[in-house]
């Protein structure tokens, strides 16, 4: 019995973090037990798509599981998209796939860094400070 091949890849969103499994298999894409063409929201759903769309034919030979956690809707899709363009681009080995990607959008394979700035005191967020009436 031959093992099959499986590629784990991170990507990462503010607080939200998703692990994709790459395998060989018939072109299915889910996120959390979930097709990825079921997804809720349509921008979101588009959004998660385009790894997939932009390698055409490369996708139907394989499998991508994704699960995320923590983080919002959106920051959810962003560290979902970035996992599954790394393992694809691991699993398949081909420099014209990463090329594709990271001429098509920078984000797809490099997670984006920033984060939310802490409060502040004496005001109601990181910037935001106490307005005075006097003055």
């Amino acid at each position: 019995m031959s093992e099959q091949k499986v590629v784990i890849t991170t990507g990462k969103r503010k607080t939200a973090t998703a692990r994709a499994y790459t395998k060989n298999g018939t072109g299915k894409f889910r996120i959390n037990d979930t097709p990825v063409e079921l997804y809720p929201v349509a921008l979101l759903k588009d959004k998660l798509m385009e790894p997939i769309l932009l390698i055409g034919e490369k996708s139907a030979v394989i499998d991508v599981d994704i699960s995320v956690s923590g983080g919002g809707l959106t920051g959810q899709v962003d560290a979902a998209r970035t996992a599954m363009a790394k393992g694809i681009v691991k699993y398949l080995k081909d420099d014209t796939v990463e090329e594709i990607y990271r001429q098509y959008d920078r984000t797809i394979m490099v997670n984006d860094i920033r984060r939310k700035l802490p409060k502040k005191p004496m005001g109601r967020g990181a910037r935001a400070k106490r307005q005075k009436s006097y003055r």
